[in-house]
């Protein structure tokens, strides 16, 4: 398993000191918030592209993909009962496979729990029809360029449709595209009535991507959740992708989070 961090903890950092830093402290991998870099994705030019890609890669750093997709631009939502609102923000997902493409990542987390609430009057199940709709016409351009789009369920506190992982697989399996897959994150499953280990184990044969964190809103290892029983089931489960800190509570600041997460994280894999 590699380890990786959100480019969005370090607030205002260049793209190189960001690389810089986070090579240093051990990581291997950048995962990339969209909105922090344009209002658009479209608007980030090729030359960016490539310029953001090569300095990652001279400094022994992959970028991982993308998330955080929908804080920008406004406008778009994935359960929208307006159609023109759903083939927009289907339009856009093809832009964002491009954009991750170019910047060499291979994964695109799904979370976006305020653009796929539940609008009055729509059902769960419309819900999934929309859904399916809004992500299938990226799935062809995705299979072409080697990135898989990975659906992330949120707990009960941030979203009403697609709280648990069982939510999400019964989508995957909905969609059925080999380049539609699962997205699991640690704060997310600590809400679920069933054990962490659990949950890896009943869907790892859709496991794509995992984020690390606490449901305190820090990093792994800065709260009361153990990594032991969680990394010896992913072992167990095959998983060898990525384990990519995501913290939202920054209150001491990016550079000891990301260090405390690394340490912690290199030691329960060792």
């Amino acid at each position: 398993m590699k380890l990786g961090i959100c480019n969005e903890l370090f607030v205002n950092w260049s793209w190189e000191k960001i690389c810089d830093f986070a090579n240093g402290v051990g990581y291997r991998g950048i995962e990339v918030a969209p909105y922090t870099l344009a209002e658009r994705a479209e608007l980030i030019t090729p030359q960016q592209r490539a310029v953001m890609r090569e300095s990652a890669e001279s400094r022994g750093l992959e970028i991982i993909g993308l998330h955080w997709l929908l804080m920008k631009p406004p406008g778009l939502y994935i359960t929208h009962p307006d159609a023109g609102i759903r083939r927009e923000t289907a339009r856009y997902f093809v832009e964002l496979v491009g954009l991750c493409a170019d910047l060499g990542g291979k994964v695109i987390v799904i979370g976006s729990p305020k653009q796929r609430n539940l609008l009055p009057g729509v059902k769960r199940e419309q819900a999934m029809g929309y859904a399916a709709k809004v992500f299938t016409p990226s799935l062809e351009l995705a299979g072409k360029r080697g990135v898989t789009l990975a659906i992330e369920p949120l707990s009960t506190r941030e979203t009403d449709f697609l709280m648990c992982a069982s939510d999400a697989v019964e989508l995957i399996e909905r969609i059925d595209h080999p380049n539609f897959r699962l997205q699991l994150d640690v704060k997310a499953m600590s809400y679920e009535y069933k054990p962490i280990p659990q949950i890896i184990r009943e869907s790892a044969n859709y496991l794509a991507h995992f984020h690390v964190n606490d449901p305190n809103l820090l990093g792994p290892g800065m709260g009361e959740i153990g990594y032991e029983p969680i990394i010896a089931a992913l072992r167990a489960a095959g998983y060898d992708g990525w384990l990519s800190v995501e913290a939202f509570d920054m209150q001491y600041g990016a550079e000891r989070i990301a260090k405390a997460s690394v340490e912690y994280l290199q030691k329960v894999i060792a």
